[in-house]
């Protein structure tokens, strides 16, 4: 059964209100954590939230570590000798140091903690080049971040991150988080130019050492040059807020991030999620009145680089004014709803219910993730969950490429799961005795239920929260 009524779920079909602002979203450009586009794209979200009739919208500004782009370049020496210098080809990742570097190749492949392990004293004094794919053996995704800090710490003097996916698109991402700059320079390489370093890399490991390591001295093996120009400095990002519904203490949090990396125009990762917010919040304010509490939006500054905005709000917040937060993240790739629940089952069971009553599919995974804003509150024991859309493809797809762009998504998707949001966070919002109870839970009841793999992420990135 549907709890909104049939006029909303009509303008939801029919509004063109949310592929609007997504459109002049990606029209901006470079929407880089801390940089002026991103400010631009957060003063265009408040401008639509006080479109739709939302009352406190505003920006809050909070300080973050910049990181600013210049060139990067990869050379190739020995029995194949290329320059690479074209955004195609090769670009610095955020966080990386500037600098250059000299030293063989060695290919860890998927850089799974295995790959690395059977490596052994091969990456100490190398360039460690590790692909973007998660192998289907794994039951989680490897971070870049995480591949960047193993090749650091087994002695590696540069990293290259290539991608899996075709289309001269060299990947970006953060690899510094909360600790930067990262300790050695790095860059994304294109699949067609990482395939070459694969190649040219496998036919010098057929020489090996007496221990059956890759002989590093083999005059076959290929010397890579890497040249990384950037700044770190500090700088501010913005939060974009508002509110909707009675004036209550707690509220539900409707969350997205406005940033996207430089090289990309950001649509699905995360204008598209930014639209979903404010378009929620329109069709919310004309219910207002049925609300019992108050629903928060926040478009958040800074997700691609730490969570900084999803932090700060969660730090500047009372934890008990905060009834659930619900993040969306990725979710214009299709029409088809996935929810990672992280275990809140009174969550899960809203969107459980919203699907139903729109006789929709709804993917959901209870697996506890610290990817994404709502990563911020879950530690904290606040139910929160991650929306996003079904995706057959391995890893972040167009994400993180210059080739995030409009095109590559519909309205149609859009509004569709804007029409799901709105009816679930429409249920959050409203006190009903039949209803799912939405708990809490423990920091270390979340602790204790991370899975070991993502705590040994976290661990190796510096970013596990419970010591101390």
């Amino acid at each position: 059964m549907v709890e909104l009524p049939d006029r909303v779920v009509g303008d939801a079909r029919t509004s063109d209100f949310g592929w609007e602002l997504l459109t002049d979203l990606t029209d901006i450009g470079n929407r880089m954590a801390g940089s002026a586009g991103e400010r631009r794209g957060a003063e265009r979200v408040v401008a639509a939230y006080e479109d739709a009739g939302l009352r406190n919208a505003g920006l809050v500004e909070f300080e973050i570590p910049g990181w600013w782009r210049g060139d990067a370049a990869l050379s190739v020496a020995g029995p194949v000798d290329r320059h690479h210098d074209g955004s195609h080809e090769v670009i610095a990742l955020p966080g990386t140091p500037a600098g250059e570097v000299t030293a063989p190749l060695v290919d860890v492949g998927d850089g799974t903690y295995e790959a690395f392990e059977a490596a052994g004293d091969a990456l100490e004094g190398a360039v460690v080049m590790a692909s973007s794919n998660t192998p289907e053996s794994h039951d989680r995704w490897l971070h870049r971040m995480e591949k960047y800090v193993n090749a650091a710490e087994r002695g590696a003097v540069g990293f290259v991150f290539r991608n899996h996916i075709e289309g001269s698109l060299p990947p970006t991402g953060e690899i510094g988080y909360h600790n930067r700059p990262g300790p050695i320079p790095a860059v994304g390489v294109s699949k067609e130019v990482g395939e070459r370093l694969a190649r040219l890399a496998a036919d010098a490991n057929a020489s090996v050492d007496d221990d059956g390591s890759p002989d590093t001295d083999d005059p076959a093996r290929p010397e890579v040059t890497i040249e990384v120009d950037c700044r770190n400095e500090p700088t501010t990002s913005v939060n974009a807020v508002a509110d909707v519904g009675p004036d209550t203490d707690e509220a539900v949090l409707l969350t997205a991030h406005v940033d996207a990396h430089d090289v990309s125009d950001g649509a699905n990762d995360n204008g598209a999620g930014s639209a979903l917010v404010a378009e929620v919040g329109r069709l919310l304010s004309t219910v207002a009145d049925d609300l019992d509490t108050r629903v928060r939006l926040v478009t958040f500054g800074s997700e691609e680089i730490g969570l900084w905005g999803a932090y700060h709000t969660a730090e500047t917040t009372p934890h008990d004014e905060i009834a659930c937060v619900v993040n969306l993240d990725g979710a214009c790739s299709s029409r088809d709803l996935r929810v990672g629940t992280n275990g809140f089952e009174g969550m899960a069971a809203t969107f459980e219910a919203a699907a139903d009553g729109f006789a929709t599919p709804l993917e959901t995974g209870d697996m506890i993730s610290p990817h994404g804003d709502q990563w911020a509150f879950v530690q904290e024991g606040i139910p929160a969950v991650m929306a996003s859309t079904a995706s057959d493809g391995s890893g972040r797809g167009w994400g993180h490429t210059h080739a995030d762009t409009l095109d590559k998504l519909d309205p149609r998707d859009l509004r569709e799961v804007a029409t799901l949001v709105a009816e679930a966070t429409y249920r959050l919002a409203t006190d009903a005795a039949d209803g799912p109870t939405i708990d809490r839970r423990s920091r270390e009841a979340i602790r204790d239920a991370i899975d070991e793999g993502y705590e040994r992420e976290l661990r190796t990135g510096g970013r596990w929260p419970y010591d101390g």
